[in-house]
């Protein structure tokens, strides 16, 4: 119904309160400034201004022309923004997936340079346990995982980073049974609960986190429940030696070695080939080479 130039001329005459000063600042001459008002008064069939003697104020329905007009002028000026980012391949979000396995200290640091960098966009970070990063990659619902499974279970176009090995601790409840024998066998462990993360994959395979055969699982969906589940002496499993760490030091959990040890699990940072995405162009850059991913991630 407006053009863009006749919401910026009533904002114009709005802050200054004059047709006069509004022309000069426009660099037109008053008559020309007051005709224009006039007839956006005509296609609304009410009066913005008061005209008296020296300026013109609003008139109340003016006010609330004016406060709507101003935030059309953002809104357009912002999809014009939009636009112009997204034709440079800039888009205005980015969806991270990490891997329950990994560490979250580093997670505010990436926060903050992200939105100091990138001011116009968003990060939307998920977690996902096992083959479903590579479910969320393939559907699309991530643009970049860290800390995957280095075998890729789908097909696509994918950039992959290596981040190195995972390591494995079998942990219990430093009061559960099992922590008063030093050598435990098969039935030993078979008599309790295995705590499992459960696979958030719905179509590919899921993968659990490993137990004897004879074992009852406990699936669970993050290593907060787990660790939780540990604690009360629930079920005794294994759990990534980095989380595992500071609840074998405050003596919550205590590691026991089985017969058959559980070998790593290598892990790496994958992400969608599309093409012209900077945003994750840029995270790729900034999680670095292979020994910084599996510093600041797995060790």
């Amino acid at each position: 119904m407006f053009s863009v130039q006749s919401l910026e001329l009533v904002d114009m005459v709005a802050r200054l309160g004059s047709f006069s000063a509004a022309a000069q600042a426009l660099n037109k001459v008053p008559s020309a400034v007051s005709y224009n008002i006039r007839q956006i008064e005509q296609q609304l069939d009410v009066v913005l201004f008061r005209r008296l003697p020296r300026h013109v104020e609003l008139t109340p329905a003016g006010e609330l022309f004016v406060q709507e007009a101003r935030g059309l002028l953002r809104q357009m000026a912002e999809i014009r923004s939009q636009t112009q980012r997204m034709a440079q391949g800039w888009q205005d979000k980015v969806c991270l997936t990490l891997d329950n396995v990994v560490k979250l200290e580093r997670l505010k640091q990436l926060i903050d340079d992200f939105y100091r960098t990138f001011p116009f966009a968003e990060l939307q970070i998920n977690m996902e346990v096992f083959n479903g990063t590579w479910e969320a990659l393939a559907q699309q619902r991530a643009d970049i995982v860290i800390g995957a499974t280095a075998a890729i279970p789908v097909s696509g176009d994918y950039g992959v980073v290596d981040m190195g090995e995972l390591n494995w601790t079998f942990v219990l409840a430093a009061d559960h049974p099992l922590a008063e024998m030093d050598v435990l066998t098969e039935s030993d462990v078979s008599q309790y609960s295995a705590i499992c993360l459960d696979d958030t994959s719905r179509e590919l395979p899921k993968r659990h986190t490993w137990h004897y055969p004879q074992q009852r699982r406990l699936l669970l969906p993050n290593w907060f429940s787990a660790i939780h589940c540990l604690r009360q002496g629930v079920g005794v499993g294994y759990m990534p030696s980095h989380i595992a760490a500071p609840l074998l030091a405050s003596g919550e959990l205590v590691a026991r070695q089985l017969p058959e040890s559980l070998p790593p699990s290598r892990c790496c940072m994958a992400w969608r080939q599309a093409p012209n995405n900077k945003l994750v162009q840029w995270l790729v850059s900034y999680l670095g080479n292979s020994a910084q991913l599996y510093q600041d991630w797995l060790a």
